[in-house]
C-alpha cells in the first residue's frame, strides 16, 4: 500500500508547524510567534478516515537568505522533491507578500501538484482574505490552524488532488466486523426500507419514519459499536523504550556546537538535518530512522543544551525540553563532547542526567583529528579521571566531519543496547550475590547481620537487579556499589546503569501480642502487688 507524502511548505511565520501538530495530532514540532523557528524536515504520519499520509514540516523561505537561511533552504527543497503534494501556507490575516510571490514562482516550477493553504482565516472576513489569493491562480483552502478550522475539509480536498495511483487506501475494517452478521444486518436494514416504500398512502417524511421504526434496536446498537471501534483504530500508541526493543533508539546530546548534526548527517549518508557552524542551530528534536547491518535504528538529533544561567529565550527552554523528552525515549544516548574544550561541567550534568534516567550512555569525543599528540594523552588523562564515577561508559574518538572511527562508534552502541536488556537466571544471580557476600560481607546492624537471601531480574532499560533479604534498608550504599561492580564485572555489562531495588520480607509477627493465660495474669497481678509494698 502506497503513503503518500505532503511538503508543507512556505515563507516564515505563517503557521506551518501548527498545521502539522494538527494533522499529526502531536505536539514534535517547535511552535512559537518567532520567525524561523524550524530549521530542519520533521516527519509525521497523518492518520484520517481516508487513509494515512506522510506530512513533512519544512523550514520558512525567504526571498534572500544568507548563512543558516540557505541551509534551512536547501532543506526545504529538499522536502519539495520528495513529496506527491506541496501545501503551500500563506497567512490570511497579512495578505499577499513579496515573499509569498517570490515562494510562487519556485512552486510553479515544480511538477508536482500545489494547494494553495490560507492559514488563519476565521471571523466574519473570511471571503475579503480568500479574495486576496484568487490572483496566484491555485486551488485554494481557508484553515485555522489555531482552532482547528476547516481540516475535515482540507482532508477530502487533498485526497482529490492527489493522482489515482498515489491515493491513499481507507483503513480496513477489522476482520472480526466482516461476517454473515453484519450481511444479515443490512438484508434487515433493507426489508424495512422496503416494506415502508410500499405503503403508497404515507408521505417522504411518513415513509422514512416507518423505515426507522422497523429497524431492529440490536441493529442501532452493533451500527454505533462499529463506529466506536472505528475511532479506537485512530488512536496512536506511543510505547516506552520497555516495551518498544524491535529497533534501537540513540539519542544524540551535547552542548551547542560540538557536532551532533553533523555526526547524523555522517551517519545516514546524507544531509538529513542542517548543519551550519553556529551555536544553536538545531532546535527541534528530529528522528531519523535507517538501518545498519540488517537492525533498525532510529537516531534523535536534539539540540544543544547551555548552562541554565544562560538560557534566557522561551524557545530555547522548549528545545531543552524536546533534549529531555528524547533523552527518556531512547534506549542508548551518545554524548557527543568537543575534544578540544574536553569534559565540561555541563557535560557532566548532562550525563548524570542520563543515567539517572536509567539510559545507556556512549562519550563520542568529536573532532580528535585536529589533537597533537600531548594533548590526546592529556584529554584521555582528564576523561579518565573525571568519569571515574561511572567507569563502565564506554569512550570512543570520532571525527564527524571526515568519518573517522564512526563506524566502530556503533559497536559501543550494540554493546551498551545488549548490556541494557541483560537476561540471567535466578539461581546464576544468586549464586553471584552470595559470592560477592563472601568475598566481602555486609556490616552489622547493632550486632545483627544482614542476609541477602537470593536475587533475581526485574526489568530492562535499565537492568534492574532486586535483590531480597532481611535488614537490606541497613546496607550502605557504597555496599550497593559493591554489589553493582561485581554483577556488572562477572556478566560483563557495559555502557549502562544497573538499578538496585531491595525488598525486605514483612515480619508475620509484627504489631501482634501474644494473649496472656490466666495463670500468667494471677502473676502479674502479684508482682504488680508486691512492687506497690516496696513503694
Amino acid at each position: 500500500m502506497y503513503t503518500p507524502c505532503l511538503a508543507i511548505v512556505g515563507r516564515p511565520n505563517v503557521g506551518k508547524s501548527t498545521i502539522f501538530n494538527r494533522c499529526t495530532r502531536t505536539r514534535d514540532a517547535l511552535v512559537a510567534d518567532v520567525a524561523g523557528l524550524t530549521r530542519d524536515r520533521q516527519y509525521g504520519l497523518w492518520e484520517s478516515a481516508l487513509g494515512n499520509m506522510i506530512v513533512v514540516d519544512t523550514a520558512g523561505v525567504a526571498a534572500y537568505g544568507e548563512g543558516v537561511d540557505e541551509i534551512m533552504r536547501e532543506q526545504s527543497m529538499l522536502a519539495m522533491e520528495e513529496a506527491d503534494l506541496l501545501l503551500f501556507v500563506v497567512d490570511g490575516r497579512t495578505g499577499p507578500t513579496p515573499d509569498d510571490l517570490e515562494f510562487l514562482d519556485i512552486v510553479r516550477k515544480r511538477k508536482q501538484s500545489v494547494l494553495l493553504v490560507i492559514n488563519k482565516v476565521d471571523g466574519s472576513e473570511q471571503d475579503s482574505m480568500l479574495s486576496e489569493y484568487y490572483s496566484f491562480g491555485l486551488p485554494m483552502m481557508g484553515v485555522s490552524a489555531a482552532h482547528s478550522r476547516g481540516f475535515l475539509q482540507l482532508t477530502e480536498t487533498v485526497v482529490d488532488m492527489l493522482p489515482e495511483h498515489k491515493r491513499p487506501e481507507p483503513p480496513a475494517e477489522p476482520e472480526e466486523e466482516i461476517d454473515e452478521d453484519e450481511e444479515h444486518l443490512d438484508a434487515i436494514i433493507e426489508d424495512a426500507v422496503s416494506s415502508a416504500e410500499e405503503n403508497d398512502d404515507e408521505s417522504d417524511e411518513s415513509t422514512t419514519d416507518s423505515a426507522v421504526d422497523l429497524v431492529p434496536e440490536e441493529v442501532v446498537e452493533q451500527l454505533d459499536s462499529n463506529m466506536l471501534m472505528q475511532a479506537k483504530w485512530q488512536k496512536r500508541l506511543k510505547l516506552s523504550a520497555a516495551d518498544d526493543a524491535d529497533v534501537v533508539r540513540v539519542a544524540i546530546i551535547g552542548r551547542p556546537n560540538v557536532g551532533k548534526s553533523t555526526l547524523v548527517n555522517r551517519i545516514c549518508g546524507e544531509n538529513r538535518v542542517a548543519v551550519y557552524d553556529m551555536p544553536g542551530t538545531t532546535r527541534d528534536a528530529i528522528a531519523v530512522p535507517f538501518t545498519k547491518h540488517g537492525k533498525e535504528y532510529v537516531l534523535i538529533d536534539t539540540a544543544g543544551v547551555r548552562r541554565r544561567s544562560k538560557v534566557d529565550e522561551a524557545v530555547e527552554k522548549f528545545s531543552i525540553v524536546k533534549t529531555l523528552q528524547a533523552i527518556e525515549m531512547a534506549h542508548v544516548v551518545i554524548c557527543v563532547i568537543d575534544a578540544h574544550e574536553g569534559l565540561v561541567e555541563q557535560d557532566l550534568h548532562m550525563l548524570t542526567h542520563a543515567l539517572r534516567s536509567g539510559r545507556s550512555v556512549v562519550i563520542a569525543i568529536n573532532k580528535w583529528d585536529g589533537l597533537s599528540d600531548d594533548q590526546k594523552n592529556a584529554v584521555k588523562t582528564a576523561l579518565d579521571r573525571r568519569l571515574s564515577f561511572a567507569p563502565y561508559i564506554g569512550m570512543q574518538t570520532i571525527s564527524a566531519l571526515h568519518g573517522t572511527g564512526v563506524g566502530h562508534l556503533f559497536e559501543w552502541v550494540s554493546e551498551a543496547f545488549k548490556g541494557a536488556q541483560c537476561k540471567t537466571s535466578t539461581s546464576k544471580l544468586t549464586d553471584l550475590v552470595n559470592e560477592a557476600v563472601e568475598l566481602h560481607q555486609p556490616p552489622a546492624v547493632r550486632g545483627r547481620r544482614i542476609k541477602l537471601r537470593f536475587a533475581h531480574w526485574g526489568g530492562v532499560f535499565p537492568p534492574t537487579l532486586v535483590i531480597h533479604g532481611n535488614q537490606l534498608k541497613s546496607l550502605p550504599e557504597s555496599y550497593l556499589r559493591y554489589l553493582e561492580n561485581f554483577v556488572r564485572e562477572r556478566l560483563g555489562i557495559r555502557g549502562t546503569p544497573i538499578k538496585i531495588e531491595l525488598r525486605v520480607g514483612k515480619n508475620p509477627y509484627a504489631g501482634r501480642r501474644n494473649k496472656l493465660t490466666d495463670r500468667q495474669v494471677q502473676r502479674k497481678k502479684r508482682l504488680m502487688k508486691h512492687v506497690k509494698k516496696k513503694k
